[in-house]
């Protein structure tokens, strides 16, 4: 990968940028008082042993434990930059696109950590490089090689398998096929369908996610719906109903052949430590045989 260096003027300080694969980190001194605004990177640097760093988290953390009574500063869409600076962090991890943050961080003299969404990969390579930002490049490394063998275990356990056609649903309005959200064919969501022995029926489209309708999924004709809710499992009732959404859709073959799985936990849409889990899920609903349940 290129590395770019680019040096930013404050009001405060003059911090040193570094980015590298769309992600940046403030060389300086190793950080003590970490405030994380990503979930997926808070589960990194649990996972990594810097929990004890982390002084203030984002709205929506709910792992680990340690996590959840840590204070909270906002999210993506509302940062409390009076709360967060409170905190007094000498560290903050931020969304790219919250580039308003970025500017009153930069005028308080607060080095930030830029976090991006990418593929399966990236989710190492990130760990890595915060690692390292930490003074905790050995820890980063073995964390990040044990979960990178462990997907290999679930890509060796369905190699050589039929592939099914996989339509992973993201995001629906609750006991309706309205405002259908799915994995298009590039992210980390599309890498894990392949991970775990399928084949994604939006990969030829170069994005992320994509809203589409009924008329698309009867075109697309998937072989298995992955349909993933972010919540814990809800009471049985709702959750047959839920699976029953898909009912008015008796042309499509995963409808047809029943091969539709409603699955519940934030942990499937997290692009952090926990993909290996993730990935586990989807091969079980997809390959039952060789990952049974």
């Amino acid at each position: 990968m290129f590395l770019k260096r680019s040096t930013i003027a404050c009001a405060a300080a003059a911090l040193t940028l570094f980015t590298l694969g769309g992600m940046g980190m403030s060389a300086q001194g190793s950080p003590q008082r970490i405030v994380s605004l990503v979930p997926s990177a808070t589960e990194m640097l649990f996972e990594m042993g810097a929990g004890s760093r982390v002084v203030g988290v984002s709205s929506y953390d709910t792992f680990p434990p340690e996590a959840t009574r840590l204070p909270r500063v906002g999210a993506l869409l509302d940062p409390d930059v009076e709360r967060i600076l409170s905190l007094r962090p000498d560290l903050i991890i931020t969304y790219a696109t919250q580039t308003d943050l970025h500017t009153q961080l930069e005028r308080a003299g607060v080095r930030s950590f830029i976090y991006r969404h990418g593929s399966l990969a990236d989710i190492f390579s990130t760990m890595r490089q915060l690692g390292s930002a930490l003074g905790l490049a050995t820890e980063a490394r073995t964390t990040a090689t044990r979960l990178e063998r462990e997907l290999g275990l679930v890509r060796a356990r369905v190699a050589g398998r039929s592939r099914p056609r996989v339509m992973l649903v993201i995001g629906r309005e609750s006991e309706t096929l309205r405002t259908i959200d799915v994995s298009g064919g590039r992210g980390f969501l599309h890498d894990l369908i392949e991970t775990a022995g399928g084949r994604n029926v939006f990969a030829d489209v170069p994005r992320e996610s994509l809203n589409i309708s009924t008329e698309t999924i009867l075109a697309r004709a998937p072989d298995v719906i992955l349909d993933v809710r972010y919540s814990d499992p809800p009471s049985p009732d709702q959750r047959v109903r839920e699976r029953h959404s898909w009912d008015v859709l008796p042309g499509v073959p995963a409808v047809r052949t029943g091969h539709v799985y409603v699955l519940y936990g934030s942990e499937l849409v997290i692009p952090g430590p926990r993909v290996v889990l993730t990935a586990q899920t989807f091969a079980r609903a997809l390959h039952p045989d060789v990952m049974p349940w």
